[in-house]
């Protein structure tokens, strides 16, 4: 949420720095994320000055400038060289005088300088729009009225407000009472009257409307559902005038990133972001029958929005309708047949209170996140419906010209009831840990518009304010107490104790942390990517889950596959020069089949560029296929897993099970997400993995007695056979001493014969209770070449 400071001044008053409301707004719970200055014009006009020019002559050296004599107001008249074309004796001008900085419409700010320009002395410069900020022209100098006043500062001609400055405050869903100017303001007033222990209020806008002028107009309002709208207020008014709004308020709508439209838009926005109630204004001329009926839609039933577009509504959403057809999606988007527009002459301007649930649910269906529904989702003040709507009223009055042709009318039918909670002192103090005064606490709670119903020297009873309705029990009173006081006024008792668990696993347990910190040590960093995702990145998969209230068009499914939001992520990284590419990520896939859904615990690899930086001695390495599989085989060892080959990648394999792939991501995919490297993607079955790492007992063997003895063998196969297909035929052999078999040396040459190839392998054989001879490796290696023979036609080189 965006918070001015100038604005919060308004209800404060002075005398407090941007940086000590910054602390003060942290301190209370309405974290700040950032302070941002923000100024109507780069600068403020700060060293600049109206003069006029008394001398104008062309300069000696140069055809195109002119040296000038300009008086700014002051003793002596500047020597400025200009090289502006229309620069004239008599002109009321722009001057940028030495020391002053200029903040040009392009480019980087600069200091003026005393300097000579082609041998002639010039003390200032005669301003152009765009070198000031002040507009795009650079045909010629600035050239004002001869009404200008010599001497006075730029600044104060052309009415340059002073700066603002603009607060980012991540705002937490409990704190709708602080979403808005004045509602910050009670907070911040709140912790300062405890701190100071003197009263300090807010100062907030009275409302004095004029007299209803002419006949009475009269609207009647009608609820049929007086759930989802519980208070109905709103009032008529005529002779509006529309118009751009004065500049104090689009600069205040401005200040916090809200777009000026029209002095009857921007004052309901002004006061939404004042108190924190939406409004909304309705060409009077729009409501037929003088009738507003509050009503659910019918199904199928069409309104076109403001947008222009038209939506299908369903039978939960709630309308303002006139006699005869919707004119609006109620606390959520105007209809575009009754919204203002520059012949509207009169307004029925809307005040209400819709259920959050209602109104989220609503927002939600047609991806409509406005302002209004962010504020009536979280529960708008109930009681601030009036306020709002007279406040606007008066606004109306005084910037468009309007005249009052109504009273507030008003369906309340049943008046909310505030929640009274009780609480004893102690019950205070032994949450907080602090003990508190009884004065303190009904002070705090006072500033923050809670009232005292009962008191005693146990505790007291409060109602509490509409504004907070997430205060629903005793603890939450004891939230509100703490953080105006501020957690670190809370002493610690000297000594932390904590007992820690007791489990069977330990450390070796963990498994995610184990997975997690061998990753990290091969220099992988963890993703945590949004299992919600784009449906259009699967044109062609069947069983998607579909989010039935998309938070976007671009955010409508639950991700089948974990690879597209880890493209996400590597796009990210390839904008902003990061080549270098090693990620991980825990996360879970999603499956519907006809009425079932399936959700997976996945982990998934991601792998981009260079897996090693060049260096003076040695070259860059690309990723390929076997570091991946090392990867892959030393973080997976202890499940002693097999790989298989598989289109595009290879298949990994447990007890015959397959438990996930390697891929190298094809290139359509890297292209749909402007990726020009290759990338390789891991996916685990992590639940298989979990699962082996939990039950699994390792078997221990005492330390080889007896020497292990080795023997080396040269084969000459065809071209397709795999290394994968020698370890089958040698375990085919079923030797009853073979301990190992490995590869070693692979050789190609036109020597071996058309077709061939050698692969050179060493084979271990042991014995646990003897040291073999020769004649008994002889005859084991004589059963493993038969196989190699028989299985794969392989000739022994060297026979």
């Amino acid at each position: 949420m965006t918070i001015s400071y100038n604005w919060l001044c308004d209800y404060l008053g002075q005398g407090y720095t941007p940086e000590r409301i910054s602390e003060i707004l942290t301190s209370v719970g309405l974290e700040v994320e950032s302070m941002e200055k923000v100024e109507t014009v780069r600068g403020g006009l700060e060293g600049l000055w109206i003069g006029r020019v008394e001398e104008c002559v062309p300069h000696p050296n140069a055809d195109k400038l002119r040296i000038t004599k300009v008086n700014i107001g002051k003793e002596e008249l500047l020597n400025i060289v200009c090289g502006a074309p229309n620069v004239a004796v008599g002109q009321h001008v722009v001057v940028a005088v030495i020391g002053t900085t200029i903040y040009p419409l392009q480019g980087e700010p600069f200091e003026i300088k005393k300097a000579k320009i082609r041998g002639e002395e010039s003390q200032g410069m005669i301003c152009a729009e765009d070198e000031i900020g002040l507009g795009e022209s650079h045909d010629g100098i600035i050239v004002l009225p001869d009404t200008a006043t010599i001497g006075l500062s730029a600044r104060e001609y052309y009415q340059i407000g002073e700066a603002d400055y603009v607060y980012e405050i991540g705002l937490t869903p409990n704190h709708m009472d602080a979403m808005s100017h004045m509602g910050c303001v009670k907070n911040i007033c709140a912790y300062l009257t405890n701190e100071t222990g003197q009263l300090v209020v807010q100062k907030v806008p009275s409302v004095n409307l004029p007299s209803i002028q002419g006949d009475v107009s009269t609207i009647s309002i009608q609820l049929e559902d007086t759930t989802r709208c519980a208070r109905y207020a709103g009032m008529v008014l005529h002779n509006i005038s529309v118009a751009p709004s004065p500049e104090w308020l689009q600069t205040k709508l401005k200040n916090i990133g809200v777009r000026p439209i029209n002095n009857v838009v921007d004052i309901t926005n002004f006061v939404l972001h004042e108190c924190g109630q939406p409004l909304h204004a309705f060409d009077l001329a729009a409501i037929k029958g003088n009738k507003v009926v509050v009503r659910t839609a019918n199904e199928g039933e069409r309104l076109i929005c403001l947008d222009e577009k038209e939506r299908q509504l369903s039978s939960e959403d709630l309308l303002i309708c006139n006699e005869s057809e919707p004119m609006c999606i109620a606390g959520v988007f105007g209809g575009f047949h009754s919204g203002v527009s520059e012949q509207t002459h009169s307004i029925f301007l809307e005040s209400a209170w819709f259920e959050p649930e209602s109104i989220r649910k609503t927002s939600m269906r047609h991806g409509l996140r406005t302002d209004a529904a962010t504020r009536f989702e979280k529960g708008a003040d109930i009681s601030q419906v009036e306020y709002a709507l007279q406040r606007a009223a008066s606004l109306l009055c005084e910037l468009t010209g309007a005249t009052i042709g109504s009273a507030v009318m008003e369906q309340y039918p049943t008046p909310k009831v505030a929640t009274e909670i009780e609480i004893t002192y102690e019950r205070i103090r032994n949450l907080a840990g602090k003990a508190y005064p009884a004065s303190q606490i009904q002070q705090i709670l006072r500033s923050l518009c809670f009232s005292i119903l009962e008191q005693n020297e146990a505790g007291i009873k409060v109602a509490v304010p509409f504004a907070k309705p997430d205060i629903t029990m005793a603890a939450d009173i004891v939230e509100e107490i703490m953080r105006i006081d501020g957690l670190d006024n809370i002493s610690l008792s000297g000594g932390i104790h904590f007992t820690l668990p007791e489990t069977d696993k330990g450390y070796r347990g963990d498994v995610k942390r184990q997975i997690a910190q061998q990753l990290v040590a091969k220099g992988f960093y963890e993703l945590f990517t949004n299992s919600i995702t784009n449906a259009a990145y699967y044109p062609e998969h069947d069983g998607l889950v579909t989010m039935m209230n998309s938070l976007s068009a671009n955010l409508d499914i639950m991700r089948p596959s974990m690879l597209e939001t880890g493209l996400e992520a590597i796009t990210y990284n390839l904008n902003r020069k990061n080549k270098q590419l090693k990620f991980f990520e825990f996360g879970r896939v999603y499956h519907q089949h006809e009425l079932k859904f399936t959700e997976t615990d996945q982990l998934a690899l991601y792998v981009s560029g260079t897996y090693q930086a060049a260096h003076w001695n040695t070259p860059s390495k690309e990723a390929d296929i076997y570091y991946i599989k090392g990867i892959v085989d030393g973080l997976l060892e202890i499940m002693k897993l097999s790989f298989a080959p598989n289109e595009g990648g290879m298949q990994i394999l447990f007890r015959n099970k397959a438990i996930g792939n390697i891929l190298q991501v094809d290139a359509a995919r890297l292209k749909q997400f402007d990726i020009k490297q290759a990338v390789w993607f891991v996916e685990l079955d992590w639940n298989t993995i979990r699962n082996f790492y939990e039950n699994y007992q390792p078997v221990y063997k005492e330390i080889p007695k007896f020497p292990v003895m080795q023997r080396d063998l040269a084969l000459i196969l065809d071209n397709h056979i795999q290394y994968q297909d020698v370890q089958t035929a040698v375990k085919q052999a079923k030797s009853k001493l073979l301990q190992d078999v490995q590869l070693f040396d692979v050789f190609e040459n036109e020597k071996l014969g058309a077709g061939k190839k050698s692969y050179a392998i060493n084979l271990s054989f042991y014995h646990a209770e003897k040291t073999l001879t020769d004649t008994e490796v002889e005859t084991e290696m004589s059963l493993i070449v038969k196989s190699l023979e028989q299985k794969l036609g392989a000739a022994i080189r060297g026979n």
